[in-house]
């Protein structure tokens, strides 16, 4: 099982240190994973939190997770959309800070969960997968 949170730096430590993801600029995201992307891949959504990334494809479903005290020693899920045959998303409530998004895949009986940040807009997160998901 992968099981992930990942977050943005960008709306502060504290969402980072919460497990809440928070989307980020993806041509600078297309620039630093550039080696690990097919010639013909585009970044379409990004997410991170505090070292790791989560990263939508127009081709698959990457997740980036920096492992150590350094954050030197990386490895890379790679998940073809169409191993993907399940997922859902929960929004914020008025008490809840966040939303989540669940993931299953082939071969798998657990989801990979990851939770956002409620000023993040899970829809659009559902549309990037729906889009290649059900294609």
């Amino acid at each position: 099982m992968i099981k992930h949170s990942i977050g943005g730096i960008t709306v502060g430590l504290l969402d980072g240190l919460m497990g809440n993801a928070s989307e980020v600029n993806i041509t600078d995201v297309q620039k630093e994973y550039a080696k690990i992307l097919t010639k013909n891949e585009n970044v379409e959504k990004a997410y991170k939190l505090i070292r790791d990334m989560f990263i939508f494809t127009n081709k698959r479903l990457i997740l980036v997770d920096k492992q150590g005290i350094t954050g030197r020693k990386i490895e890379y899920h790679s998940i073809p959309y169409k191993s993907i045959h399940h997922f859902s998303i929960e929004t914020a409530g008025n008490f809840d800070l966040d939303a989540e998004l669940k993931i299953w895949v082939s071969g798998s009986a657990l989801p990979i969960q990851k939770q956002f940040n409620k000023n993040l807009n899970i829809y659009a997160v559902q549309s990037v997968l729906a889009e290649y998901v059900l294609d």
